[in-house]
């Protein structure tokens, strides 16, 4: 099974050099090169304290599961009606009952980013208000534009651009801002 390429996606998203993990992993810089090209493979409890560094254990580097959703188009929500009290509900990220944020309200202008937020614990998700925006998470970006939504948790750094200016609803948990 190759999975050096995995493990350099890792380590780069983690903003690591391939010497910084072999130091963290007591480890050679030219074994972790070897490892990240295929040449060796390493054995279970020395993958286990790479990935151990890089802030992942074995049943989360080997999961199959497919990449979750980020960002949630109209399509996406649902909606309720409800006549006897009169109202009107849009959830705009299925399953949203069961997060805990905080919300801020966010301008980017044309010419910047929001700066680089590390890895962290919790949630993280926000609204297009107008505009549209590019959403950095690790080493993959996901587009939004005015009316949808976005959400991850925030495992890897990210960030938000944004070319012709934007605003937004971000919310996060705890928060990190």
């Amino acid at each position: 099974m190759k999975i050096g390429n995995k493990i350099r996606e890792l380590r780069v998203m983690k903003g690591l050099t391939q010497e910084e993990l072999a130091d963290r992993s007591e480890l050679s810089k030219g074994f972790i090169s070897q490892v990240e090209r295929d040449l060796t493979s390493p054995s279970i409890s020395t993958l286990v304290d790479i990935l151990q560094c890089l802030g992942t254990d074995l049943k989360e580097f080997f999961s199959d599961s497919e990449d979750t959703q980020v960002v949630f188009r109209t399509a996406d929500y649902f909606e309720k009606d409800d006549a006897e009290l009169k109202n009107h509900i849009e959830w705009i990220i299925p399953n949203a009952q069961k997060n805990i944020m905080e919300p801020i309200l966010l301008v980017i202008d044309e010419n910047g980013s929001t700066y680089p937020d590390n890895p962290h614990e919790g949630e993280e998700f926000g609204y297009v208000l107008s505009g549209s925006i590019e959403i950095h998470i690790g080493n993959k970006v996901y587009k939004a534009k005015k009316n949808e939504s976005f959400y991850f948790t925030p495992k890897y750094q990210h960030y938000i651009t944004s070319k012709q200016g934007a605003k937004l609803l971000w919310v996060s948990s705890p928060p990190s801002f």
